[in-house]
């Protein structure tokens, strides 16, 4: 009898985006919403947050990018209302882009205030092309080393920068001539401005770390908006002629212009602009999603805390393109280059927000600001603004990911990116670092140790790293100053072998055994290993493990034939006879080499997440009821990890529904699995999932069970409402989106899964968190030949829609689901997931 698997949307690394036309809802979004915009009482309080971080930020950028005042507010407003209302990561505020200030105020000084807004808005049409080529991921694909060595370039340049403007003076042109004009600077300076910026650098640093309950209640207030107040009360009263803000009038507001200059250095910046806005907010649409996941596993689940509402996982594209439409605005207006925030992002994160609104209010409060609050911003020092600037700069150097640099020996390339960033401008800084991320992995590909070490009469060949065509001349001499007819082991320790090597090692291991040699091949833990000896069984690879796993079986056939050891330092050699069965020892055999590839491969890469999940303890947002059916593996289908799932496999995908007398009787497990994990885990969805030629509902259509004859029987009856579903007049049939169900069984799959939502309903926990909106039910269908998943349409998944449809997922358009009419995106995002 065969049996059934769901499928799912991985809610960790690739959420699922539905649109809300398709009647579809994803398992880890609010509700489609009704056209009006809501603002709930956590996004008002998280929006005056953030609008009291952006202000004194959004002025300090335009002073160090010595561009108008104003156009840092019309950016900042620009950013919150339009970025806020139509991007893809709702909890993400935009705004005037600290990445793009050094570019920026170099294209300022060459070309001048009206061409740089111009160049602006040739970005942001750039952006909105890339993003309707759904190239926002491609962004994210150059090495982590080359951003984040790019950032903390442009943070050191920013710090440089600011130092001037604090210190009572202007910047240089260039990260280098801020550096060697310092000394100078120190000695001319004025005590006024280095107190002031003083002070608001030592409030920036202390007012987060205020201890008891003082510190708690003046923690509410932005660290940012108190060293500013704080710095400008202080200058008002000591020093009262130093530099201030000085915002000139909206009439004289300049806006674009057509730019003049060279077309290919016009190119240039615009590709630049582009290049570090995007790359700035994509960053930080992903740092805001994890910020989310984070805020949602702390949370309290004791059932007396009302529970966070889900939010959207990003929709990088969509990003992209709302930041595109940003900028092109902003650009027209006469405001600077916007991208996403990663300080008042997580600034909105930690104050509650829920849903876009505080972004897009920030953006009113801004906006507002501009027009009323003119006066009261005049009087802000602009060595205050220089200081915040200069530690935001300064916080873009983030040791964290200098660490994680290090551990995965990027470091090289991190610091040529850096010292590109700030020699040669983030362009050329960018390329560099490019060329070095390629130049060390070629390095590293063409870098293999190979030794030959005898003990005892055996050989052992030890190949470390890649073998290539560039390691061939070693390996063939290493392999040739061996005996002939030698014993010997042969360690290969790395992941990858071309063509060329596998030759070699092949040609070479025929020529020993031919002449009585025994040779023997094992990886770094000294597990066995083996590669086919012919293309017919070139099918199995090391990055699908379960696929074709019948090829061990032949491994008499391949290459190397070594003894099975799991022990990394004891290798035996096999009995000449064994007495046991055949199929007993290719049992043991399958379950040996598989633990053996999971120590050896796997556990090194999951270890530290495994730990981290032994240490929280599991917190699943979803419960999956599925069937045992061998031919499918929950996790691969589903894309899911440790501690994603809180899974239930029964044969059938069946739910007894409560108060029965067959599951008082026989079977209380599903019920307890369901009590458990919405009363204690807390998960936010349920899904039950069927599967094409499930065998427990061909044995149900073939001999219904009129009596309890055996366990399996009696379990089967628990779809029998299901059967009587399926054969009544009262209920429309269960279909798939672009054609009916092939025969009687698939019929009876679907219908199964709906029947089973309803017996769900009835327990007694699904009610009570259904009524309070905080649990979601759904429904899917897996075709077995096709790979194919399908999803319930939302109403019969709540309980309120008579059509019985399920819908496809179509990989084509990276996870939408049509039913013929409408598109239901649900293509996980990640991936970076995660």
């Amino acid at each position: 009898m065969s049996a059934c698997v769901p499928t799912r949307n991985d809610h960790s690394s690739r959420s699922s985006r539905l649109s809300r036309a398709s009647g579809f809802k994803r398992p880890h979004s609010p509700p489609p919403g009704r056209g009006r915009f809501r603002v709930s009482g956590a996004d008002l309080s998280a929006s005056i947050t953030v609008f009291l971080i952006a202000v004194p930020m959004s002025l300090g950028l335009a002073v160090a990018m010595d561009a108008p005042l104003a156009a840092g507010l019309v950016s900042a407003a620009i950013g919150g209302i339009v970025a806020g209302s139509l991007g893809g990561t709702p909890l993400q505020v935009s705004g005037p882009s600290a990445g793009l200030t050094v570019v920026t105020a170099e294209l300022i000084q060459i070309y001048g205030w009206r061409t740089t807004c111009a160049i602006t808005v040739g970005a942001g049409l750039l952006q909105i092309l890339l993003g309707s080529l759904r190239a926002a991921r491609s962004a994210l694909a150059v090495s982590p080393a080359i951003v984040h060595g790019t950032l903390a370039g442009i943070g050191v340049a920013i710090a440089l920068a600011q130092v001037h403007i604090v210190l009572g003076g202007g910047p240089q042109s260039s990260a280098l001539d801020n550096a060697l004009a310092l000394p100078a600077r120190l000695a001319q300076s004025e005590p006024a401005a280095p107190l002031i910026g003083a002070l608001t650098i030592l409030l920036l640093v202390v007012w987060p770390r205020l201890p008891g309950r003082v510190g708690s209640t003046m923690g509410r207030i932005p660290a940012a908006l108190a060293a500013v107040a704080v710095a400008t009360a202080v200058a008002a009263a000591a020093a009262p002629e130093i530099a201030r803000v000085d915002l000139p009038s909206w009439r004289s507001h300049a806006l674009p212009e057509v730019p003049q200059g060279p077309v290919a250095a016009l190119s240039t910046a615009v590709f630049t602009v582009m290049l570090v806005a995007s790359l700035e907010s994509l960053l930080a649409a992903v740092s805001v999603d994890k910020m989310s996941a984070d805020r949602a596993m702390s949370a309290p689940k004791d059932g007396a805390t009302p529970p966070l509402p889900p939010v959207e996982r990003s929709d990088l594209d969509r990003e992209l393109r709302a930041q595109g439409i940003a900028n092109t605005l902003s650009g027209l207006v006469g405001g600077l280059a916007i991208s996403g925030g990663a300080v008042r992002s997580s600034a909105n994160v930690r104050a509650g927000a829920e849903s876009r609104a505080s972004t897009v209010l920030h953006g009113v409060w801004v906006l507002l600001s501009a027009a009323l609050l003119v006066s009261a911003l005049e009087w802000i020092p602009l060595a205050a603004l220089a200081a915040l600037v200069m530690v935001v700069g300064i916080q873009m150097v983030n040791f964290a990911h200098i660490r994680k640099v290090h551990k995965h020996r990027e470091f090289l390339v991190y610091g040529a990116t850096i010292t590109g960033v700030l020699l040669a401008g983030v362009l050329k800084g960018v390329a560099i670092g490019i060329v070095v991320a390629v130049a060390v992995a070629l390095h590293r590909l063409a870098r293999t140790r190979i030794t030959v070490s005898e003990q005892e009469g055996r050989y052992l060949v030890a190949a470390r790293g890649q073998l290539t065509f560039l390691a061939v001349p070693r390996l063939s001499r290493a392999l040739g100053r061996l005996p002939h007819g030698v014993d010997a082991v042969v360690e290969l320790d790395g992941f990858f072998m071309d063509h060329a090597a596998y030759e070699t090692i092949q040609d070479w291991y025929t020529a020993q055994t031919a002449m009585g040699g025994r040779i023997e091949f094992t990886g770094r833990s000294g597990g066995r290993i083996a590669e086919p000896a012919s293309a017919a069984h070139s099918c199995c690879r090391p990055w699908t493990p379960w696929r074709n796993h019948h090829c061990h079986d032949r491994a008499q056939e391949t290459l190397p034939t070594p003894a099975v050891t799991v022990s990394p330092v004891v290798r035996e050699d096999p009995p000449a006879t064994s007495p046991a069965p055949a199929a007993e020892r290719r049992g043991a055999h399958r379950l040996l080499s598989g633990l053996s590839s999971f120590q050896r491969n796997t556990a090194p890469l999951v270890r530290e997440e495994l730990a981290r999940l032994a240490a929280e303890g599991q917190r699943p947002s979803q419960l999956f009821i599925t069937c045992a059916d061998s031919r499918l593996v929950t996790s691969m289908i589903t894309a899911s990890g440790p501690g994603d799932l809180f899974t239930v496999r029964n044969v059938g995908n069946l739910v007894p529904p409560p108060g029965t007398p067959e599951a008082a009787a026989h079977d209380d497990s599903v019920a307890a699995a369901i009590e458990y994990a919405v009363d204690v885990l807390g998960v936010e969805s349920i899904t039950v999932c069927g599967h094409s030629g499930c065998g427990a509902m061909k044995a149900l259509l073939e001999a219904a069970p009129e009596s309890p004859r055996t366990p399996l029987w009696r379990w089967l009856r628990h779809g029998m409402p299901s059967l009587d579903r399926m054969r009544s007049r009262h209920h429309s049939w269960a279909r798939i989106a672009g054609r009916m169900p092939a025969d009687a069984v698939e019929q009876l799959c679907l219908t199964n899964v709906v029947q089973q939502l309803d017996h769900l309903r009835a327990h007694e926990s699904v009610a009570r968190r259904l009524a309070t909106g905080s649990l979601q039910l759904h429904g899917m269908y897996f075709h077995v030949g096709e790979a194919q998943a399908y999803l319930l349409t939302e109403g019969v998944s709540s309980g309120t829609g008579p059509a019985e449809v399920f819908a496809k997922v179509d990989p084509e358009a990276e996870g939408a689901v049509e039913d013929g009419t409408d598109v239901l995106d649900l293509a996980p995002d990640s991936a970076v997931r995660t």
